[in-house]
C-alpha cells in the first residue's frame, strides 16, 4: 500500500487524539504513516509540499477536508491527489453522504480496503472550491445560528454521541422565524428557474447530500456523478416556513409544491444582497455567484460500491 500522510488539526482535543491513535494503529499495519499537525494555511501548505506522491488522509471534519482540497486546488495538485478521510469533526456531512463510517477505526479500514474513485468539486467564478454543499438565504443564516447551537448541544452526551447534530434543524427553525427573504434570479444550466418577482427563502447547491451534522438538504446529490443538485425554497409565508422546516427535518421537503428540485452542471444566483455558506464557511454579502461542476477533480478512497 502507498505511504500515507495524515493531516490533523493542531487544536484537536485529547479525546480526538486517543481516537486517532486507534485509527493510526490500523493504518500502520499496512503502510508507512507520517502524521502532520497544522493550525493555519501556511502550515498546511508546507505539509502538502512534503506530501510528494503519498496518499493524504484528512483527520478531521468537513472544514478540514475543505481546507485540504482548496489548498491542493490552489497548488494545481488536486487532480493527482488521492485522499482519505478519518471523520473527527462534529458534522462529518461529507462522510455521511459518501458512506464513510463515522467510527474512525472502521473509516481507517476503508482507507486500507476501499476503492479509489474520482470525485467532483464545485468551482465558482473566482476559483473558490466547494466540496460538499453551498447555500444562500435562510440556509446561510441557519448555518450561522447552527454553529452556536451545535457547540452548545455538543456538550450534551458522550463523545460523538451527543445532540450536536440537532444544531442545523434548530438553526433552520430560528432562521424561519425571521428569515432573510431575498429576491433572486436562479439559473440552472442557463435556464431561469426562479426570477426576481418572487422572494426566495433559500437556495441550496449540493455536490453532497448532507449539511448541518446529518440534515439531508440535497437528497439526490452524489459527489461523483458530474451533476449538482439544486433545491430552491419559495416557502415564505408563516405557515409555509414552518411546514418547510418540518419537511426538512423529516427529509420530505422536496415533495412540497413551493420547493423546486432540479439537477444540472452549473448554477447562477443573482439579485439582492445575499450571504453564502460553503462547506460551513460563511461569506458575503454577494450580488452574484456562479458555480459549475468540475467532474473527476480528485480521487478519494471510499467504501466499495454495493
Amino acid at each position: 500500500m502507498d505511504p500515507i500522510l495524515v493531516i490533523k488539526n493542531s487544536d484537536a482535543g485529547s479525546a480526538d487524539e486517543e481516537t486517532l491513535d486507534r485509527a493510526l494503529a490500523i493504518l500502520r499495519d499496512h503502510a508507512s504513516v507520517e502524521v502532520q499537525a497544522t493550525s493555519n494555511p501556511g502550515e498546511l501548505d508546507g505539509a502538502l509540499t512534503r506530501a510528494g506522491s503519498r496518499r493524504i488522509v484528512v483527520a478531521g471534519g468537513d472544514g478540514s477536508l475543505h481546507a485540504v482540497v482548496a489548498a491542493l486546488h490552489r497548488r494545481n495538485d488536486l487532480h493527482d491527489a488521492v485522499l482519505g478521510l478519518l471523520p473527527l469533526g462534529t458534522g462529518n456531512d461529507f462522510a455521511r453522504g459518501n458512506a464513510i463510517p463515522l467510527d474512525v477505526e472502521k473509516a481507517a479500514r476503508v482507507i486500507v480496503e476501499g476503492e479509489v474513485r474520482r470525485m467532483d468539486v464545485l468551482l465558482d467564478e473566482v476559483g473558490q472550491v466547494v466540496v460538499n454543499n453551498v447555500h444562500a438565504g435562510a440556509g446561510a443564516q441557519a448555518s450561522r445560528r447552527a454553529a452556536r447551537w451545535k457547540s452548545r448541544l455538543g456538550a450534551i452526551g458522550v463523545g460523538k454521541v451527543n445532540l450536536g447534530r440537532l444544531g442545523y434543524p434548530i438553526g433552520a427553525a430560528l432562521a424561519a422565524v425571521r428569515p432573510p427573504f431575498v429576491r433572486l434570479r436562479v439559473e440552472v444550466d442557463g435556464e431561469v428557474v426562479c426570477d426576481w418577482d418572487r422572494p426566495v427563502l433559500m437556495v441550496a447547491v449540493g455536490n453532497g447530500s448532507h449539511v448541518g451534522a446529518g440534515t439531508v438538504l440535497n437528497p439526490d446529490a452524489e459527489a461523483d456523478d458530474g451533476r449538482v443538485d439544486v433545491v430552491v425554497s419559495l416557502a415564505t409565508g408563516p405557515i409555509a416556513r414552518v411546514g418547510y422546516v418540518v419537511g426538512l427535518v423529516r427529509g420530505r421537503h422536496t415533495e412540497r409544491a413551493d420547493v423546486l428540485h432540479l439537477r444540472g452542471s452549473s448554477v447562477s444566483i443573482s439579485g439582492e444582497s445575499f450571504w453564502c455558506s460553503a462547506d460551513g464557511e460563511i461569506y458575503g454579502p454577494e450580488r452574484s455567484r456562479t458555480w459549475h461542476v468540475e467532474p473527476g477533480a480528485y480521487s478519494m478512497v471510499l467504501p466499495p460500491r454495493g
